[in-house]
């Protein structure tokens, strides 16, 4: 079989997705259709409809476009059938009903942003970090009834350095997310869809298994009764987005009269921790922590609600009473 032979419809949302497409397209491969998300809503009333990175690369390359906002509805099914796919590639998608991943002959895979069967879930790659992972990958695998449970068909580590936050691990997922797609791709090319798969729980083992739920905004705020390591491995997590978040406040207040404040950047400080309530900081006029329950978590940089994201020392600079508060 050759890559003209094999019609693939794409289906994916932000820019993750966007590398693996992008492979697909410069690569020569037969890609008929994109399904994505519907524009999205965007500015102070919603009357701006933003369309998804997806959708931006595919009308680039005059991909035909489509964009349910319902997986079965009749009209968007009988559209689909109509490319007459081989193959359908998700990456970065929502669940897909039955009637639509077993509808092309071959069937439909995932790029997922895990070695599965670790880290099932719509987040994770800041999971991974937020775990202090030293490693994590990419999985290709057969959907089938549940979320991220089919056959894994292929599966490559990717290096966690020990300081890199999750832009970091997006990148370089994003990146070897576009390597395997193509491989897996080849596969099926190759084999005329015949390929091998591995069913999940032959691969999972007596550790535990780490789930990557979705990320709300409770999700970030930070908990100063945890390690310093903890922390470190949670602020790096969610950084630049979407943010670990703690409030400062003055001692004795109640945590609504305080101000929210981001910490993008972190470290574990190698100066003594004193004996004080977690939450209480110590500064001077270069550094910031906080006692944590364990050690001191150093600040590097951060954002107060309403203002520029800017390194500790510039906000210790403009906030001179500082010896005055406390985080919670």
């Amino acid at each position: 079989m050759l890559k003209s032979d094999l019609k693939i419809v794409f289906m994916g949302t932000p820019e993750f997705a966007v590398g693996s497409l992008k492979a697909l397209v410069e690569g020569g491969y037969n890609v008929v259709a994109v399904v994505t998300q519907p524009d999205k809503p965007v500015g102070r009333h919603g009357s701006v409809l933003r369309p998804s990175e997806v959708k931006q690369y595919a009308l680039q390359h005059n991909l035909p476009v489509l964009q349910p906002a319902k997986m079965k509805d009749e009209e968007f099914l009988e559209q689909l059938r109509q490319y007459q796919a081989d193959l359908q590639v998700v990456v970065a998608f929502r669940m897909l009903p039955e009637v639509v991943w077993d509808m092309p002959r071959f069937g439909t895979f995932n790029v997922h942003a895990a070695l599965l069967p670790q880290y099932r879930g719509a987040a994770p790659i800041n999971w991974a970090v937020i775990n202090g992972e030293k490693q994590t990958g990419v999985t290709t695998f057969f959907l089938d009834h549940d979320i991220d449970t089919g056959r894994i068909i292929m599966r490559e580590p990717f290096d966690i350095p020990d300081d890199a936050d999750v832009e970091f691990v997006y990148d370089g997922l994003m990146r070897l997310g576009a390597e395997v797609c193509l491989k897996t791709v080849d596969k099926v090319i190759q084999l005329d869809g015949v390929v091998p798969s591995v069913p999940q729980e032959e691969l999972i083992t007596r550790e535990t298994l780490h789930a990557a739920p979705k990320i709300f905004n409770d999700t970030c705020r930070i908990d100063w009764k945890k390690t310093a390591r903890q922390l470190h491995n949670f602020v790096r997590g969610l950084s630049p987005w979407p943010g670990a978040w703690t409030t400062l406040c003055k001692n004795g207040e109640p945590d609504e009269k305080g101000v929210s404040l981001k910490v993008y950047t972190a470290g574990i400080a190698l100066k003594e921790c004193p004996q004080q309530p977690v939450g209480t900081i110590v500064a001077d006029k270069n550094t910031l922590a906080v006692v944590t329950g364990e050690g001191l978590l150093e600040i590097k940089s951060l954002q107060l609600a309403g203002k520029k994201r800017m390194e500790a020392k510039a906000f210790l600079n403009g906030y001179k009473d500082i010896a005055d508060c406390r985080m919670v």
